[in-house]
């Protein structure tokens, strides 16, 4: 490999962003493609699909074969609360190959005891997510159903620009949600992307029927990435 681009891709993956390394199996040559960036034709295409599904494999393109190694951040579940819906989504999540945080501040509910094996912190967001970031491979479901420890999060999921963002609550409950985020500096088109009421419309009401709807949308937001509403390349 070509040392720049090595060097180029490892600083991409200490980050967690997305890389992908492409190889002209003709000449050899190689060049790293960030997520985002633009290629034309049909490598362009095949590459946005490597993208999404993380898959490396070769592509012929403009009468040209490429290699396309994949690099792509393991997506991870954040989730604001340490509730009953919470036990039973962190032991799908982690079984879907999504390691799992639970951020809670209160001490009573985010104990060892009731979320074994899972990293759990028994603290407010604002502090936990100072010294651990949001990105875009990161989902954050928020269900505490509570504004001052959900509130924080929702935004700080909304500017990292995490791929799933979702939230308890009915849509009365929403609507004054969507009054604080404005008034807390976020986007009308930032709020627009947060799933509420949270989960697929599966008809769910016990809560592992929730966590199963929570985790279908999220794996779905995460595969659906980069596509339009009819599942074509956007």
């Amino acid at each position: 490999m070509d040392p720049y681009a090595l060097k180029t891709l490892n600083a991409e993956r200490r980050a967690r962003r997305a890389a992908i390394l492409v190889t002209d199996l003709g000449d050899g040559r190689d060049r790293i493609v960030r997520e985002g960036d633009q290629v034309a034709g049909d490598l362009g295409t095949a590459i946005a699909k490597a993208f999404r599904t993380g898959n490396s494999g070769s592509v012929e393109a403009e009468g040209r074969t490429f290699f396309l190694n994949a690099h792509l951040p393991q997506p991870r579940l954040v989730v604001i609360g340490a509730v009953h819906i919470s036990q039973a989504l962190a032991p799908m999540a982690k079984i879907a190959g999504y390691p799992v945080e639970i951020i809670d501040p209160r001490t009573a509910f985010a104990t060892p005891d009731r979320f074994p094996d899972v990293a759990l912190h028994a603290e407010w967001p604002e502090d936990v997510l100072k010294r651990q970031p949001l990105d875009s491979y990161t989902a954050l479901a928020a269900v505490t159903h509570d504004p001052k420890v959900d509130d924080f999060a929702l935004k700080a999921a909304l500017d990292a620009n995490c791929f799933y963002v979702g939230a308890l609550g009915s849509r009365k409950t929403h609507a004054k949600r969507v009054e604080r985020l404005l008034a807390m500096g976020a986007s009308a088109e930032q709020i627009a992307r947060i799933h509420a009421p949270i989960g697929l419309d599966i008809g769910a009401a016990s809560p592992g029927e929730i966590a199963v709807a929570v985790l279908a949308q999220a794996i779905h937001a995460f595969r659906s990435r980069g596509l339009d509403a009819k599942g074509a390349a956007a």
